[in-house]
């Protein structure tokens, strides 16, 4: 058990460090394969139908975790528990996470609004977020930056690192496999209402605990731990994401800043609660702010997820079989 928490803990350590480093490249990135593939499936496989859209998520959520699961063994069994185990952990590691790329998006952003370049700001953001750009100003673009670091910390770093724990290179894979089908398909869109709906449960079980753990963090790392509590408890539950609410709210509460409102998404109005409504309204100056939480929060939910591997290994039932089951 001890070996497989220090390969654990090793290759985690070196995928994260890999990711502070390069971020995800231009081309060739192992997710962006598996949308390609995932989509192919849904050309194949699209219904106006739940029951198609929960085989979609099945095979391609489901093999992306059983590819990694067996890919794992074979490691195993051809290199032993050393070197190799901890070479495949970080990759996977440095594959499913997103956060210095999230910085530097959020960055190009927040630099365009800081020069006044509202268009370039506009044509920047489609990279963070699905919202419709030309509409907003200055102060709606910065909000939607900043609530966007928010929920892709929970996604893009904490909820993977907490999948890694429960469950090695296949809760890595199979978190981030969930995350990304949802992003394409789990839309309220009339093409995916009932074909994504799958996906988008699945999701929003999935990232439960790396939300919790996302506002939790926030609220220590943050400037102001108080307020970030107090409106987490208050409008948490307020959001219509289950998991988006409790980040957005931690985030608005530690910044100081309003955020939700009213929004655009695919021509779509959306009136969505205001969090932390005695905040004052988001400025391009807070997404470095923002910026700077979300790193801190990642460096604290690597530690915690290498902390709380071994026990959470022991409550999902597999103390003794760590050197034969998943990485």
């Amino acid at each position: 058990m001890r070996a497989d928490h220090a390969s654990f803990a090793c290759g985690a350590a070196l995928g994260f460090l890999g990711d502070l480093a390069t971020g995800d490249p231009r081309r060739g990135h192992p997710v962006a394969a598996f949308g390609r593939a995932a989509a192919a499936a849904e050309r194949r496989l699209w219904r106006d139908h739940r029951g198609y859209g929960a085989l979609h998520t099945a095979l391609c959520a489901g093999g992306a975790a059983a590819g990694a699961a067996l890919l794992t063994r074979a490691v195993r069994a051809l290199g032993g528990r050393g070197g190799a185990e901890v070479a495949l952990t970080a990759a996977a590691t440095w594959a499913v996470l997103g956060g210095t790329t999230l910085g530097r998006e959020a960055r190009a952003v927040g630099g365009a609004l800081a020069a006044g370049d509202l268009e370039v700001a506009r044509e920047r953001l489609p990279h963070l977020c699905g919202r419709d750009p030309q509409a907003l100003d200055g102060p709606q673009i910065a909000r939607a930056v900043v609530e966007s670091v928010a929920e892709n910390t929970s996604d893009a770093v904490v909820g993977a690192l907490v999948w890694g724990a429960v469950g090695g290179v296949p809760g890595l894979i199979g978190f981030r496999a969930v995350n990304t089908l949802d992003a394409m398909v789990g839309h309220k869109s009339p093409r995916y209402r009932r074909f994504g709906w799958a996906a988008a449960r699945l999701d929003d079980v999935a990232g439960w605990p790396g939300a919790r753990l996302t506002a939790a963090l926030a609220t220590l790392a943050g400037p102001d731990p108080r307020g970030a509590r107090r409106v987490w408890r208050r409008d948490g539950r307020r959001h219509p994401s289950p998991n988006a609410g409790p980040v957005e709210a931690s985030f608005a509460g530690a910044l100081g800043v309003r955020l939700g409102g009213t929004l655009t998404y695919g021509g779509r109005l959306e009136h969505r609660p205001v969090l932390n409504s005695g905040g004052r309204p988001v400025e391009s100056a807070d997404i470095e702010r923002a910026i700077r939480l979300s790193r801190r929060v990642g460096v604290l939910a690597l530690g915690v997820s290498v902390a709380a591997r071994p026990a959470l290994r022991a409550l999902t039932g597999r103390p003794g079989a760590l050197g034969r089951g998943g990485g």
